[in-house]
Order: C-alpha cells, then sequence, then structure tokens
C-alpha cells in the first residue's frame, strides 16, 4: 500500500467537516506542507528528535568527532511542536492560553495534533510522533478519550499505534485519573506517554497505569539528583524514561554517567537540523 502524501492528506482534511475549516496546504516556501488557521494564526508543525543513545558509545567510535553522521544514536520519533509561520514568539500570543471556552480549545487542539500529523506522516517520517494533549481538553472531554482522534487517523489511511498521546504533569499526579487515560487512549491504538513535574510524581505511575513511556525535565532530574533514582525505578516498572530539555553537553555527559537511553532537547534540535540541511 504506498503511503500517503502530505496533499493527499491535505485533500481527506478538506473533506472532514470540522477539520476542512481550518486546514490547508501552504503556499511559497510552505509548499510542500500543511497549514492551519485558527483566531487570525497561521499555524506549522515543527518536530523535535527524541534520540535513543543506547548506540552512542559505539557511534562515537565510529564516527570522525561532533560532526559525524551518528552523533548521538537513532530517533525513537520526534515531538511535534506548533509554531507561527510570521516568525513572532508563539508565547507572545498563544491561543492555546488565551482561550476561555474550553470547547474552542478542544477544536484548537484537535485541529494542532491533526495538522501534525498530517506533516508528519504525509512526509514518510519514521519512529513515533509524540503530540501533547491540553490539561483543560482532558477535563473538558468527558469519556472515551481517544476516540475521536484515533476515527480521524483510521479515515485517513494512519496508524494511530505510531503516535504517542503526552499527558500533562497535572493528569499524571492523580493515580486514577492517569490509569483511566491511559488505558482509554491505548484503547484506541495509542501509545500514552506522562510528563513529570518532579521525581516523586513517578510514584504515581503502577501496574493501573501502564505508561509506554515516561518523560522528566533533565535540568531538574540532574538538579536534584534524581537521575539515578529515576533510572532505577522505570526500570523497575519497565516504562522507557526520555529525559527532555537537555540544553547543553555538559547536561548530555552527565546523563551518560547513569545508562540514560532517550534523550531530547535544544541540544540535539540544534545538530539534527543542521545534519537535516
Amino acid at each position: 500500500m504506498i503511503p500517503p502524501t502530505v496533499p493527499d492528506l491535505i485533500a481527506r482534511a478538506a473533506a472532514h467537516p470540522f477539520l476542512g475549516k481550518y486546514l490547508e496546504k501552504g503556499t511559497g516556501e510552505h509548499g510542500e506542507v500543511a497549514l492551519a488557521h485558527f483566531a487570525g494564526l497561521e499555524l506549522a508543525s515543527a518536530y523535535e528528535p527524541i534520540f535513543d543513545i543506547s548506540v552512542h558509545a559505539l557511534a562515537q567510535s565510529l564516527s570522525s568527532g561532533a560532526e559525524g553522521v551518528d552523533r548521538f544514536g537513532d530517533e525513537l520519533g520526534f515531538q511535534a511542536v506548533t509554531h507561527r509561520v510570521d516568525g513572532a514568539p508563539f508565547e507572545a500570543l498563544d491561543p492555546f492560553e488565551r482561550i476561555a471556552d474550553d470547547q474552542e480549545l478542544v477544536a484548537l487542539d484537535r485541529m494542532s495534533r491533526a495538522l501534525h500529523a498530517i506533516n508528519f506522516f504525509g512526509a514518510q517520517r519514521h519512529g513515533l510522533l509524540f503530540l501533547r494533549v491540553h490539561e483543560r481538553l482532558l477535563k473538558s472531554v468527558k469519556y472515551d478519550h481517544g476516540r475521536h482522534f484515533s476515527t480521524v487517523l483510521v479515515s485517513f489511511g494512519l496508524n494511530p499505534s505510531r503516535v504517542v498521546i503526552e499527558l500533562p504533569p497535572a493528569a499524571v499526579a492523580h493515580k486514577t485519573f492517569l490509569g483511566y487515560l491511559t488505558k482509554s487512549y491505548q484503547h484506541y491504538g495509542f501509545k500514552v506517554a506522562g510528563n513529570l513535574s518532579n521525581a516523586g510524581q513517578i510514584l504515581s505511575v503502577s501496574e493501573t497505569a501502564r505508561l509506554d513511556f515516561i518523560k522528566m525535565d533533565a535540568t531538574t532530574a540532574l538538579r536534584d539528583a534524581m537521575v539515578k533514582p529515576l533510572v532505577g525505578y522505570a526500570s523497575r516498572l519497565r516504562t522507557p524514561l526520555i529525559f527532555n530539555r537537555v540544553m547543553d553537553e555538559p547536561q548530555f555527559v552527565a546523563l551518560q554517567q547513569y545508562d540514560v537511553r532517550f534523550v531530547q532537547g535544544p541540544l540535539f534540535n540544534a545538530y539534527y537540523h543542521d545534519r537535516a540541511e
């Protein structure tokens, strides 16, 4: 079966009763991707790589140094990030934060995830697609979390099993709610990642909430000397642990001392985009 291209997926979105109002093919320098129009903003997709550095030591021995092709390892996947086409800082006019109406926020959240899926799968990227879900959406949708998005993906010929839904720390903090959300999203074919706001929050993750991934801020974990305990606890849970927001080489080197496997952050973003160019 021939995988759908970005134009194929945009055409399918145009026929969708909801997405057709927001998504369209870009023009000019954005002619190869889908864009979204919402609340007077033109939005596009960017992707942050998540590296598996378990092969890093071997890659270092085979490469010619910092510029080697296998600088950090293989990509586990990519986290989608919404950004403004005009280049202005997203935080200056973040529609997610200025929308008071819950149903309008649900619309924006669903539209953004569809936009990122179209640009990811249509470009035949490999690995997993990590998609954040807004905390207020989780509270606004009362049940069957994941059903709507799974239906959209399947109707577009896309596989939900390659999508990882990222739950915010507020959801991870409540063990019962976390268990319900995890099972619901997994029921509809998705993988699920839980973001921790602090190392202690990992205790909310248990057999009742079998997450596919756990994510933790590298700077916070290193500052609090919690990398080793987190790695050990995640290993007992048999749940892959991703350290995100790795800022620089010293942090990367420090993480390697504790057999960290998955990393993400500004250090790797700059490398990845330089390599792609």
